[in-house]
């Protein structure tokens, strides 16, 4: 006798359980949040989250094991409507075992799974613009200084692709940031072109400065010592390599055994002790040739939680031109959601002194471990309020958490965003040798072709930028013929047409 109706009803009675008990902890949580969704468009959103959330609580492998065989949906593509899912599930499940269909859950109507899929789009367009019809990701490109004296630049960049601009206000300053605006608006009306710019805040951001080595061109090696100095450094008797550290609230921060990170971790070293000059750290990995050493790398503290404010003086100066000029703004090293109040109320601040009445679109940088903790509450809180995008900022994000699980994480936010409908910006070293050496990698194709599960992708700026959008471009519209999102599409595989073409 088969054993598929008595394995149907096993999955039936633990589906209503799982059902039951998300229902109710999806509505625990969707209720802490209520009182900053409550009137917004996000609210179903937010309650869809919640749900998700709950559901992930689980270990759901042993029953996607037992549903397959049975021709159910593993709840494998379930982000963006999480309810209505398993009720499909448990309808079809009740049909099976011949269960009257009242004792269950109504089976969902095709247009809440039209809707669940319409929203992530709708919400991307209102922060990111719209897309053309040939892709489903959009392409967000680094404008180099060159951008504020070549308006050819700009132009080519959108003939060729580009749908959204990012400035780093890192770099250069005010004048030539207003000559890059000028100029993508410029060549965006000539291209008959939407093409929004974000403009990124530098944030409290960490870099070497002043630096003292040996002798000029001084590597790094593994066990060298280095001294990072609150104030500008000065020579030492026993300590030749040292730096100054320009954020010098982390000093109140570090401690003995804590590990700090020079230029992405290609130096990583770790705390010796707490000096009145500032700390001494042992270099604990770096290349068998050693590292340069040299002013403004960037420093990264991984297993340190700062308690450092999210917005620095040069960011609220930023900030009112931002508010003036810009489309979206990004939210550097934003940690938790008391961050977005600040920078909300910053923003209301600038559009009521400005006389702006739309509201700026936030993309909040995802770089940390305590930001991807806090993650729900971040988007609940920005979501709720307007538009809102998460960028996954790989480069940071794989140095505060470790490569081996950036992988990982890249993944369950891409999922966490998907449940909330927030579109996802994927950025960081994408086609990044083809950018700037004019040839890409394999694995660079490999990893632009699996962005298409985002709705964004960003490219950092090198002499063949032009060509890497170009090649980019190229790359999504192919793969927008087969995924959508975590989803593959079935069309025609052309490839091997050719077994067939004898069959009549």
């Amino acid at each position: 006798m088969s054993r598929t109706p008595q394995t149907a009803r096993r999955v039936l009675r633990e589906l209503l359980a799982l059902r039951v008990e998300i229902a109710r902890a999806g509505e625990v949580l969707a209720g802490r949040w209520r009182p900053q969704v409550a009137g917004t468009a996000f609210r179903k959103s937010a309650l869809n989250l919640a749900h998700y959330l709950a559901l992930r609580h689980h270990d759901l492998r042993p029953m996607q094991d037992a549903m397959v065989p049975l021709g159910l949906s593993s709840l494998g593509r379930c982000e963006a409507h999480v309810l209505p899912m398993l009720d499909t599930v448990l309808a079809t499940l009740g049909a099976i075992v011949g269960i009257d269909p009242s004792a269950l859950p109504a089976r969902p109507s095709r247009r809440r799974f039209n809707e669940a899929a319409e929203t992530p789009e709708r919400n991307a367009k209102a922060v990111l613009g719209p897309i053309s019809a040939e892709r489903s990701v959009r392409i967000m490109v680094t404008l180099p200084m060159e951008a504020a004296t070549k308006r050819s630049l700009v132009r080519s960049l959108i003939e060729n692709g580009t749908d959204c601009v990012r400035i780093n206000c890192a770099h250069d300053d005010p004048g030539t940031w207003l000559k890059m605006i000028r100029n993508v608006r410029a060549a965006a009306s000539a291209c008959r072109r939407s093409c929004p710019i974000l403009m990124d805040l530098t944030g409290p951001r960490a870099r070497t400065a002043d630096v003292i080595v040996p002798e000029e061109g001084h590597r790094v090696h593994l066990g060298d010592r280095i001294l990072l100095t609150r104030g500008t450094p000065v020579m030492h008797p026993k300590i030749h390599i040292q730096a100054h550290c320009s954020l010098t609230e982390i000093f109140s921060e570090l401690r003995a055994k804590r590990v700090v990170c020079f230029n992405e971790a290609r130096i990583r070293a770790e705390v010796e002790r707490i000096v009145p000059e500032g700390a001494v750290l042992r270099v604990i990995a770096a290349r068998p040739q050693g590292e340069k050493f040299r002013s403004d790398m960037a420093l990264n503290f991984p297993d340190t939680d700062l308690h450092i404010p999210p917005l620095t003086d040069k960011d609220l100066g930023d900030l009112d031109f931002i508010v003036r000029h810009a489309d979206l703004v990004g939210y550097s090293f934003v940690q938790r959601a008391e961050d977005i109040s600040v920078l909300l109320g910053e923003l209301d601040a600038r559009r009521a002194r400005f006389h702006r009445k739309a509201k700026l679109g936030v993309v909040a940088k995802i770089e940390t471990a305590r930001a991807v903790h806090n993650l729900p509450d971040i988007i609940v809180r920005a979501a709720g309020r307007g538009p809102f995008a998460v960028m996954i900022a790989r480069g940071d994000l794989a140095v505060e958490m470790g490569y081996l699980r950036v992988a990982e994480m890249q993944e369950e936010i891409l999922w966490l965003c998907e449940a909330a409908h927030v579109p996802v910006i994927w950025a960081t070293q994408v086609l990044e040798t083809l950018a700037k050496k004019g040839v890409p990698t394999r694995a660079e194709i490999t990893d632009a072709a699996m962005a298409e599960r985002a709705e964004c992708v960003m490219l950092n700026k090198g002499p063949y930028i032009v060509d890497a959008v170009r090649m980019l471009d190229d790359v999504l519209t192919r793969m927008a013929g087969h995924q959508r999102k975590k989803t593959p599409t079935f069309r025609p595989l052309r490839a091997w047409a050719h077994l067939f073409e004898n069959d009549n």
